[in-house]
């Protein structure tokens, strides 16, 4: 099936972005299309801008946190020594 019995295809803009690793992208928009300010980039995956010389900064990852390490940000080490204190306690029988 061809471009004539499909009909017209709308009129098409291609707009470049580009990644803070300067991959450049020319995704496809319809003429009447809202373009994005933003678009991820196909190499790397990291979001491409219009602007070559500005383009948006690379996510930060956070990096991977052990269960020990989010219970050391709630509690303080005076925390820890009472629970470990009352803990013991509990198994000695003392409670």
């Amino acid at each position: 099936m061809g471009e004539a019995e499909r009909g017209d295809s709308a009129p098409r803009l291609r707009i470049p972005f580009w990644c803070s690793n300067g991959h450049e992208t020319q995704p496809s928009f319809a003429s009447d299309a809202q373009i994005p300010e933003t678009w991820d980039c196909p190499r790397c995956g990291f979001p491409a801008g219009k602007d070559p010389d500005n383009p948006p900064d690379p996510p930060r990852t956070e990096p991977y946190k052990t269960h020990l390490a989010y219970v050391r940000e709630r509690r303080s080490d005076a925390d820890g020594e009472a629970i470990l204190a009352e803990a013991l306690a509990k198994l000695r029988g003392e409670v």
